[in-house]
C-alpha cells in the first residue's frame, strides 16, 4: 500500500523534468532545420513551430535574440536555428529557445534584402518622382568614410571641372554594425542644415556583409528625408543595394557622381552662358517685337476709333426689351381688366337673385329628402323591435310553462335539476303557470 505522502505533485515532476532538461549536455546547444509554423509577428518576444513531415516542436525566440535578425520570418519558410531545448513548467511542454536563425538554402541578407525591397516598392517609392539634379551646384554634401578613395576621387573630378562648387564632407562609418547609425545621423545632419544643392552618398566596393550598411531600412528612410537630390554610388557597377534604389540618380563610381552633379569644364559653361545670353537676348528681342505688333493692332482696333459702336448693340436691346416690357404690361392690364368684368357679372342682382333661388329650391329638395329617410328608417326600427318582442316572448319561462311544462324546487326554493337532488320523505313545490302543488317523495328510480 502505497502512502500519500510518495504520491508527487504536478509542479514537482514538472521541476524534475526541467532539471533534466536543462542539465543535459545534448540539449543545450541543438542545431535543428524546419518550417516555420504558427508564426505572428509580435512586439516582444516570439512565439511559433518548427515543424516537418512527422513531428513538429514549440519555439520561442526572445526579443534580444529576434531583433538581431536580418530577415523576417515568415509562415512555410525553411529555416536552420540553434538554440537549447528545455521545458515550461506551467504546461509541462518541451520547446526549442532559439538563439540564431537564417534560412535554408539562402542567405539571411539576401533575403532581408529581398523583403526590404518589396516592402518598399509596395509603398510606391521607388516608383517615386525623381529630383533633377543641379547643373551648377555651388555646395555639394558627400556622406563616406574620410579616409577612402571615394572622397579623393569626388574632389579630384569637381576640382578638375567645376572648381567653384564646394564640396562639404561628412565623415561616417561605411561598413560594420556601426555603419547605418553612422550614415543616418550624417545625412540628419545634411537635412538640419539644409544649404546644400545636392547630396553624394557612397563607399568603394565590397561584399554584401561589406555593404549592407546600404541595404538598412533606416538609412532608406533618411535619404528619403532629404530636401534636395541625393546621387548614390555605392559598390561596383555591379552591386545595386537599396540606397540606389532610393536615391534620385545612381552612380557607378565616384568620377560618375561628381560628374553628375557638376558641369563638364569650366570653359564649356562660360561657352553655355554666353549662349543662353544670346538665345536669351533673341527671344527678348522677339518678345518686344510682338508686343509692340500687338500694341499697333489694339491701336487700330475699332474699340480705340470707334469706341460708340461698342454700346450700339446694347442700346439696340434696350429698346427691345422696353418694347416687350410694354407689351407684357399691357396683356396683364388687359387680363385683370378680363376678371374684373367677370366678377361684377357674378356679383350683379340678378345673377345674386339666380343663385338665391337655385340654393333655396336644393334646400327644399334635401329637407324632403330627409324626411323621408327618417319615415323610412323609423318604420324599419319599429318592425326591427316587433320582431325581437315576438323572438323574447316565444323564449319567455311564462310561455314554455303555458304549454305544459313545469319545474321542481324543494322547500327552500332550490332547483332540482337531477334525480340526485330528490331524496325520499322531503316535500318537493311543482311549478305550474298557473300555481304550484306540494308533494311528497315516496320513491326513486334512476334510469338504466
Amino acid at each position: 500500500m502505497v502512502e500519500a505522502s510518495e504520491y508527487l505533485t504536478v509542479s514537482t515532476l514538472s521541476q524534475y523534468l526541467k532539471r533534466k532538461f536543462d542539465l543535459d549536455p545534448y540539449l543545450a546547444k541543438v542545431y535543428l532545420t524546419g518550417e516555420v509554423s504558427n508564426f505572428r509577428l509580435r512586439p516582444g518576444h516570439q512565439y511559433f513551430s518548427l515543424k516537418d513531415d512527422h513531428a513538429k516542436i514549440k519555439a520561442v525566440m526572445f526579443k534580444g535574440a529576434f531583433g538581431k535578425l536580418k530577415f523576417r520570418p515568415e509562415e512555410g519558410m525553411k529555416v536552420m536555428v540553434v538554440g537549447r531545448v528545455t521545458m515550461y513548467e506551467a504546461f509541462g511542454d518541451y520547446q526549442i529557445v532559439i538563439e540564431q536563425m537564417e534560412p535554408d538554402g539562402v542567405g539571411a541578407l539576401y533575403q532581408a534584402l529581398e523583403q526590404l525591397k518589396q516592402k518598399l516598392q509596395a509603398e510606391g517609392i521607388f516608383n517615386r518622382p525623381k529630383r533633377p539634379l543641379p547643373r551648377f551646384a555651388r555646395r555639394v554634401a558627400v556622406v563616406t568614410s574620410p579616409s577612402g578613395a571615394v572622397i579623393q576621387d569626388i574632389m579630384t573630378t569637381v576640382a578638375r571641372r567645376y572648381p567653384l562648387t564646394q564640396i562639404v564632407l561628412f565623415p561616417a562609418v561605411v561598413q560594420g554594425d556601426q555603419a547605418a547609425p553612422s550614415l543616418v545621423a550624417q545625412l540628419q545632419k545634411i537635412r538640419a542644415l539644409a544649404n546644400f544643392d545636392a547630396v553624394i552618398i557612397g563607399r568603394g566596393g565590397g561584399s554584401i556583409e561589406d555593404l549592407w550598411p546600404f541595404n538598412e531600412e533606416s538609412v532608406a528612410r533618411a535619404m528619403l528625408d532629404l530636401p534636395m537630390p541625393i546621387v548614390s554610388s555605392v559598390g561596383h557597377e555591379t552591386d545595386t543595394t537599396i540606397a540606389d534604389y532610393v536615391a534620385d540618380a545612381r552612380a557607378a563610381t565616384p568620377t560618375a557622381a561628381a560628374e553628375l552633379v557638376t558641369p563638364v569644364t569650366l570653359v564649356d559653361t562660360l561657352t553655355f552662358l554666353q549662349q543662353s545670353q544670346t538665345r536669351l537676348s533673341t527671344a527678348m528681342t522677339n518678345r518686344i517685337r510682338q508686343q509692340q505688333e500687338m500694341l499697333k493692332r489694339l491701336q487700330q482696333s475699332v474699340v480705340l476709333t470707334q469706341p460708340q459702336r461698342l454700346y450700339e448693340q446694347y442700346a439696340q436691346n434696350v429698346d427691345q426689351l422696353r418694347v416687350r416690357l410694354g407689351n407684357a404690361m399691357l396683356q396683364r392690364l388687359s387680363d385683370a381688366q378680363h376678371r374684373v368684368g367677370l366678377a361684377k357679372q357674378r356679383l350683379s342682382p340678378t345673377q345674386l337673385q339666380q343663385r338665391l333661388t337655385l340654393q333655396q329650391q336644393q334646400l327644399t329638395n334635401l329637407s324632403q329628402r330627409l324626411q323621408r329617410s327618417t319615415q323610412t328608417l323609423l318604420q324599419s326600427r319599429r318592425q326591427q323591435l316587433q320582431t325581437t318582442i315576438e323572438a323574447l316572448d316565444y323564449l319567455s319561462p311564462l310561455k314554455i310553462l303555458s304549454r305544459g311544462y313545469t319545474f321542481v324546487t324543494d322547500e327552500h326554493d332550490a332547483m332540482l335539476k337531477g334525480i340526485g337532488d330528490y331524496h325520499t320523505g322531503e316535500n318537493a313545490i311543482i311549478h305550474a303557470h298557473d300555481g304550484q302543488a306540494v308533494v311528497q317523495i315516496k320513491e326513486i328510480k334512476h334510469n338504466e
